[in-house]
């Protein structure tokens, strides 16, 4: 993982009772959690490893409406709001930078592909418009790529996922959450159907609702209680450059490269032309459920079998809550970072824009990203157990809308007017 993720202390001694249990450390749960906390809600928070120990730190960063869903949008809109605000709220930076995204592409059918997503969102209202060749030049100077167009959204932007968790944790922490790290949650107690507490490792807490936070996590969780969610892994490598100067403030998503500028001065970057799909028992299970797809998309997955296949078989799927579950087995997913595909990025962003020359690599690392079968996340209360919400599936765009997906579950529990129309998120739709 990346080694930038500055640690936080949390206090070791489990509750014996709150409103709300949080389970899953990532930052759609801290930004639930802290949402709640504002509210007077007694809530806790429940991490099996360390706060944004996965891939709320591992992520890129980016937080776009552009090439989203327009029923996805108003979410995006939504935070974008909550992310200019966080400073002020938290009293820390999160360092949100709303320095626009461009996409870009190499030929005609590419192109198509945004002039489709332009018009979809027309009636949106965005700042989104689409780029010439020249006009792309003129965003990013210097380049010797031909592309054929993009699309340029200015209000886009990105944050630095190793400062955003950890600084919206302590923040909920200050306004009355309990957070405790190293404890994993077994199972859910319920009583006359409906919950009445979570069983940890380290005992258990009664409780009147639950949300499960648990990203990659939350298939086993909940198949472990009897409902069944669709979300298969695939893995994102990343690499950190050295301080350089580069074409352009502007984060870019080429075909086959995308970068943004790091804090220090550096480019995050990966190849956004490939992901690792190592194959596991779930992908022979429910990988018919992903046809539609993966007829748009086998090109950009490396599928295989090897390590991860047998590991995953030897992690349980059925467990009680006084046996050790494999949340306790393994507390961080930390894949190893795909360098070949690291290093053909660096190399696509090369021949792009020879500023990259200057490129070399100080830091890589991968995360696990859990896909749905539509890449949205569900947000919703589960209604065969009572007080279970969940908020997961983000499929690998979820760290720009966190803010107002955390929101949004945090509304749910609540019982108030939701800060955006829930129903693109429903369980039921699967």
């Amino acid at each position: 993982m990346t080694s930038t993720l500055r640690p936080i202390i949390t206090q070791n001694e489990l509750p014996s009772s709150a409103s709300v249990v949080v389970i899953g450390g990532g930052i759609v749960g801290v930004t639930a959690a802290l949402a709640l906390a504002e509210r007077n809600i007694s809530v806790v928070l429940l991490e099996k490893g360390h706060i944004a120990g996965e891939q709320s730190s591992r992520n890129l960063g980016w937080i776009r409406k552009t090439s989203r869903h327009a029923y996805d949008v108003p979410l995006s809109l939504a935070s974008d709001l909550i992310w200019a605000a966080f400073p002020e709220r938290v009293g820390s930076s999160v360092g949100y930078k709303q320095n626009g995204i461009m996409f870009l592409a190499h030929n005609e059918e590419q192109m198509n592909m945004y002039e489709g997503w332009h018009q979809s969102v027309a009636d949106l209202n965005l700042d989104s418009r689409l780029l010439t060749p020249s006009q792309i030049d003129q965003l990013a100077p210097g380049g010797k790529g031909k592309w054929f167009g993009g699309v340029h959204t200015p209000s886009d932007g990105y944050a630095e996922p190793t400062l955003a968790t950890n600084a919206l944790a302590e923040a909920a922490m200050q306004k009355g959450a309990t957070l405790v790290q190293h404890c994993a949650v077994r199972k859910l107690s319920r009583s006359a159907g409906k919950i009445s507490g979570v069983v940890t490792e380290k005992g258990e807490i009664t409780c009147e609702q639950v949300l499960l936070a648990g990203g990659a996590w939350s298939r086993r969780f909940l198949g472990n209680e009897g409902i069944s969610l669709s979300t298969l892994p695939v893995i994102c490598s990343v690499v950190r450059t050295n301080p350089i100067e580069g074409p352009t403030n502007i984060a870019v998503g080429g075909p086959n490269f995308s970068f943004r500028k790091h804090q220090d001065g550096g480019y995050i970057i990966t190849q956004r032309g490939k992901l690792d799909a190592p194959l596991t028992l779930d992908h022979l299970l429910i990988g018919w459920r992903y046809f539609e797809q993966l007829k748009h998309m086998h090109s950009f997955l490396k599928v295989g079998v090897g390590k991860a296949f047998f590991n995953d078989l030897k992690l349980k799927r059925r467990w009680q809550a006084n046996a050790e579950s494999p949340f306790e087995v393994i507390r961080t997913m930390n894949p190893s970072p795909n360098m070949k595909l690291n290093q053909d990025a660096i190399n696509n962003m090369k021949a792009a824009w020879p500023a990259f020359n200057e490129a070399s690599i100080e830091e890589a690392w991968a995360g696990l990203i859990d896909v749905t079968p539509d890449s949205m996340p569900v947000i919703d209360k589960i209604e065969s157990i009572p007080g279970l919400t969940i908020a997961t599936g983000f499929s690998g765009h979820g760290f720009g809308t966190a803010p107002a997906a955390g929101q949004l579950a945090a509304d749910l529990i609540s019982d108030v007017k939701p800060i955006i129309d829930p129903s693109p998120y429903r369980m039921a739709r699967f």
